[in-house]
């Protein structure tokens, strides 16, 4: 695909606004493409600040694991919504807009520090996860951790 300029830089965010975005952020839609047949998706995640990736999990079959397999090529969408503002027909938000590869994480100590991030980006009390359903390194055996290496980023903002 071809890189598209930003046609409204009076909207365009800069890269504190778009960590902020990401930070904040519970889900991304997720779209891929397999023989030329688009396919989308969305996933919760967590946003590693210091390596600036996104982790998701997911199980281990199925048509986004097929797809992914063959074609690990991505765009994603995190979108902020302000609101609706009415009797104006319009929409406040903020919205970032990533292009990237996936990467299945395969060793047990980056899987381990895949769901610690999608932990605690979204969970208030992580440890009550963690003590359920994450008691032992077998449990990993069964999941899919997806972390999302982002290439380029834009944000916008708007209303």
């Amino acid at each position: 695909m071809g890189k598209y300029h930003m046609r409204r830089l009076d909207r365009q965010i800069d890269d504190n606004e778009i960590s902020d975005i990401l930070e904040k952020g519970r889900y991304a839609v997720i779209a891929m493409c397999s023989g030329g047949e688009p396919y989308i998706v969305t996933l919760s995640y967590g946003y590693d600040t210091k390596q600036k990736v996104l982790y998701m999990h997911t199980g281990t079959i199925g048509q986004k694991i097929d797809i992914l397999k063959r074609n690990p090529n991505v765009c994603a969408t995190v979108i902020d919504d302000l609101g609706y503002i009415m009797d104006e027909c319009g929409h406040q938000y903020r919205s970032v807009v990533m292009e990237g590869k996936i990467t299945f994480v395969d060793q047990l100590e980056e899987k381990i520090r895949g769901m610690e991030v999608i932990l605690n980006h979204l969970e208030e009390n992580p440890s009550i996860v963690r003590e359920r359903s994450l008691k032992s390194p077998k449990i990993y055996s069964g999941i899919s951790i997806l972390r999302l290496d982002i290439v380029s980023v834009t944000g916008k903002k708007g209303r």
